[in-house]
């Protein structure tokens, strides 16, 4: 940090905020910390008072805070985002199609845990629209050390594999058979009002629903269906009712029969313990496709939210499951039934 003449300030960086005060009319920084002085910018400098001011002085291994922020946005901007312009050691992400964001915790907690810059994300695994901010990126101090942000930038690419830290995957085009269980709506004793539900939420993504059959507490008959519209090119199969542990609650063991990979029977939220979420490896002429095969208990049908919400973006995204990420769910886990639902601007579903 040097003190110049004001006049002799043109290309200079500001090391202050420089503050403007008219008596009932404002009282604000007029400029920032690291605003690079033009020539304009003179002369309201010497107009509140400023005849000389201390600027940046270039420091061998010492970067500003607008090149560090710049080497942050590397570390964690992946495909299909957008950034802002550099400002005062900040850049934010935003995205640039709707899809499902992933964070990479061990590389977020990697450059955090440097001290002096930071990353701050939304929640990862939550689906996202085209224009949402993603992501912000800051240098704390006016310069920092090249050293530290290089260092920084080595962990965080070691934390990651050598991936950015955020991952924008967009949603995609999916083909849906839903099968409906249960002998009370097959005799129709009572309305199906559980299919409207999934269709509903279905909405939100690419999908097309191509396939719908209602059966009797039958697991043969689920079976064999599950299998006919993955044959026929369905990419997800919904399930509906019969997911508990009553002798006539078949659907769990006609899923079991197809030779589908279990990955879960059973998650740790509430609602939505009963849930169970399944695997189909299609062997086609030319290609290889996994099949999604859900079995989605009762609460679905009446519960604003529920497991169904935290697993279906990412199934929509082609983003794999895994049984050890469903048990981190139970913190988190519990919906609490709002009067006013946020979800997901709420803690549902945010696991550890």
């Amino acid at each position: 940090m040097k003190l110049i003449r004001t006049v002799d300030a043109e290309g200079a960086v500001l090391c202050h905020d420089i503050t403007q005060i008219v008596r009932g009319v404002t009282k604000d920084a007029v400029f920032r910390k690291g605003h690079i002085v033009t020539r304009e910018d003179i002369p309201v400098l010497l107009s509140v008072g400023k005849d000389q001011l201390y600027v940046w002085e270039q420091e061998e291994g010492m970067l500003h805070e607008n090149e560090g922020a710049e080497i942050l946005c590397d570390i964690c901007r992946g495909d299909h985002m957008s950034r802002s312009g550099v400002k005062e050691g900040k850049i934010e992400l935003t995205a640039e199609c709707d899809g499902l964001l992933k964070v990479d915790n061990k590389g977020l907690k990697a450059v955090n845990g440097f001290g002096e810059m930071m990353i701050a994300s939304r929640h990862g695994n939550f689906p996202v629209k085209k224009g949402d901010k993603l992501a912000g990126t800051r240098i704390i101090p006016l310069v920092i050390r090249q050293e530290k942000m290089e260092a920084a930038k080595k962990a965080a690419m070691e934390a990651t594999g050598g991936k950015p830290i955020l991952e924008l995957k967009p949603f995609l085009h999916k083909k849906v058979g839903i099968i409906t269980t249960g002998n009370e709506v097959f005799y129709g004793r009572i309305q199906d009002t559980f299919t409207p539900v999934i269709e509903e939420k279905l909405k939100e993504f690419d999908t097309e629903i191509t396939d719908h059959v209602t059966w009797n507490d039958d697991d043969k008959k689920v079976t064999a269906s599950i299998l006919d519209m993955i044959g026929k090119g369905a990419d997800v199969v919904i399930c509906t009712g019969g997911m508990s542990v009553d002798p006539d609650d078949k659907t769990p063991l006609a899923i079991k029969n197809t030779g589908a990979r279990i990955i879960s029977y059973g998650a740790p939220v509430l609602p939505g313990a009963m849930f169970l979420l399944a695997y189909y490896e299609v062997k086609e002429e030319g290609r290889e496709r996994t099949a999604v095969i859900m079995g989605l208990p009762g609460c679905v049908m009446y519960a604003k939210r529920t497991i169904f919400d935290l697993v279906l973006p990412r199934v929509m995204a082609d983003d794999q499951v895994y049984k050890e990420e469903l048990a981190t769910l139970g913190q988190g886990g519990l919906c609490l039934n709002c009067p006013v639902c946020t979800f997901p601007n709420c803690g549902f579903g945010k696991g550890v």
